[in-house]
């Protein structure tokens, strides 16, 4: 099967199934909302730029993280009940699987149109300037967040997941910034070979 089959198969799959019964539909939408706003974004620009492998499987499993979040709501995903029960905690923090994922993913996506686009060159700049830009979506994204709470009030509980914990949007923050460095530590060198492949063929092409 074509890889680009394959991942939109698992996406339509899995977007199906969020889609049914969810626990709150309004925040179903609104935890969604990103992954369908990248599926059109990814498809307008597959052919113009098109994206290392390692991206849109990073963007895939993000995007599945976002729907399961979606159907249960962060705070009750049943695997992190359990979790939590086990470790005898009293809070569900699959919210900040979300959030690591939210640094870890846009990290690598920002490398690589730096380094594709020659905005900076490879190296601790590029690293350092990439973790600034994630960390100013993720803060970007909690001002969603409370943009979100002011207009449609108790509605937006379940979508924010704090939880009662009052440090909830400064520890998303870190999630995101522990993700965005551990992305770059892991797999900045396997970015960078991809990505010489990919602007090798373009040239040739």
């Amino acid at each position: 099967m074509n890889k680009s089959v394959l991942w939109l198969v698992i996406f339509f799959v899995v977007l199906a199934w969020s889609a049914v019964e969810p626990k709150d539909q309004f925040t179903w939408f609104l935890e969604v909302l990103p992954a369908l706003i990248a599926l059109p974004l990814l498809a307008f620009t597959r052919k113009s730029f098109p994206l290392t492998s390692l991206a849109y499987v990073l963007i895939l499993i993000h995007c599945v993280i976002l729907m399961v979040g979606g159907h249960y709501t962060y705070a009750e995903v049943p695997l992190f009940d359990w979790i939590a029960e086990w470790t005898g905690g009293s809070r569900n923090n699959y919210d900040k699987v979300g959030h690591l994922a939210q640094g870890f993913v846009p990290v690598l996506l920002a490398r690589e149109v730096f380094i594709r686009l020659n905005v900076v060159k490879v190296g601790a700049w590029c690293n350092f300037l990439a973790v600034c830009f994630t960390l100013a979506f993720s803060a970007f994204y909690e001002l969603i967040e409370w943009w979100v709470a002011e207009l449609t009030g108790e509605d937006a509980e379940a979508f924010l997941g704090t939880q009662g914990y009052v440090w909830d949007t400064q520890s998303d923050m870190a999630m995101a910034l522990v993700g965005a460095i551990s992305a770059i530590v892991l797999l900045s060198r396997y970015q960078d070979k991809l990505i010489a492949l990919k602007m090798n063929v373009q040239a040739k092409g």
